[in-house]
């Protein structure tokens, strides 16, 4: 399934997700990943999925919702890997934009050294950039990106992009505790978040089961810390993201082994909302989740005393 949900999200409302890169296919290895490590390390952009297959997926999506008096207030690019690898991710807004959904795409933005990359994204009327650091030796500690990127082109890249874009751009810095939330690391940051002049500066922490064990969420002092720097640097309007989605925004057909498989496949659920979703929709249905666990299609993960579900890569 290559489109999914939608989803619940703080910053995009009720998301669709679409799903455009192959599992792990990406030029960075984060420690913090919730679909684990990095299988296929790559920057080369090619061909993955058929354009107008993404976009017959994306109509009968919308159809469905509407079968149930719902809407859906983006289409987010946020796939298993890099979106931006995508040679023909352009190709693919452009196709299922006039269905008056807005497009959201989610960038660790280790691309956007390419004009093609820019060109791409400029469609897109919300695109989110990662800047987890500014810094190349913590950049290599948290982000673990593929060998031949450079970080100086990245970051020139993000402020050539946001000087020449027309829509909505915002940064996305996940903090992992100390390995790039000490204050000279933000400070870095606060620097480059000051040349970028986002709509707003996202900071986030490790809510679902990382690809490193080792990987552990900052203190809350050490939040408000990072958020009172960064505004008095960056003069960005800075929010935290901290908590987890809620069972209401979650949409199920009645292919549930499917929904759960395509959201799984990108967004850990927690147990506590697979549940609830299940017996809304029938009380024998979580025979349906047992038989995934079972066929090893779906696995079990644990993270700060939470049961978490994730497709197998």
């Amino acid at each position: 399934m290559i489109v999914y949900g939608p989803i619940p999200s703080r910053r995009l409302g009720q998301s669709i997700g679409i799903n455009n890169i192959p599992p792990k296919t990406c030029s960075y290895s984060c420690v913090y990943c919730q679909l684990g490590r990095t299988n296929h390390m790559t920057i080369k952009r090619r061909a993955f999925y058929e354009p107008e297959e993404i976009c017959r997926e994306a109509e009968t999506k919308l159809q469905q919702l509407e079968a149930e008096n719902r809407r859906a207030d983006y289409f987010s690019f946020v796939p298993d890997g890099e979106p931006t690898l995508d040679v023909n991710l352009g190709k693919t807004i452009k196709l299922v934009k006039p269905y008056g959904v807005k497009i959201a795409v989610i960038t660790n933005a280790s691309l956007l050294w390419m004009d093609e990359v820019k060109e791409d994204l400029m469609q897109a009327d919300w695109v989110s950039v990662s800047i987890d650091a500014a810094d190349e030796d913590t950049w290599r500690k948290v982000d673990r990106p593929h060998g031949l990127l450079e970080h100086q082109d990245i970051l020139n890249g993000i402020i050539d992009f946001s000087k020449a874009y027309k829509g909505t751009l915002v940064t996305e810095t996940m903090l992992v505790e100390n390995v790039n939330d000490h204050a000279a690391c933000i400070e870095r940051i606060a620097e480059q978040l000051a040349r970028v002049c986002p709509s707003k500066a996202y900071l986030l922490v490790p809510t679902r089961p990382p690809a490193e064990a080792s990987v552990r969420r900052p203190s809350t002092a050490c939040l408000k810390e990072t958020v009172g720097i960064i505004r008095a640097i960056s003069g960005a309007e800075v929010e935290c993201i901290t908590g987890d989605e809620e069972e209401e925004g979650f949409f199920f057909t009645e292919n549930i082994a499917s929904d759960l498989l395509g959201i799984a496949a990108v967004h850990p659920i927690r147990e506590d909302i697979v549940s609830t979703l299940l017996e809304k929709r029938n009380a024998e249905d979580r025979s349906i989740l047992n038989e995934l666990l079972e066929q090893g299609r779906i696995i079990e993960f644990t993270y700060e005393g939470r049961k978490f579900y994730r497709r197998k890569i």
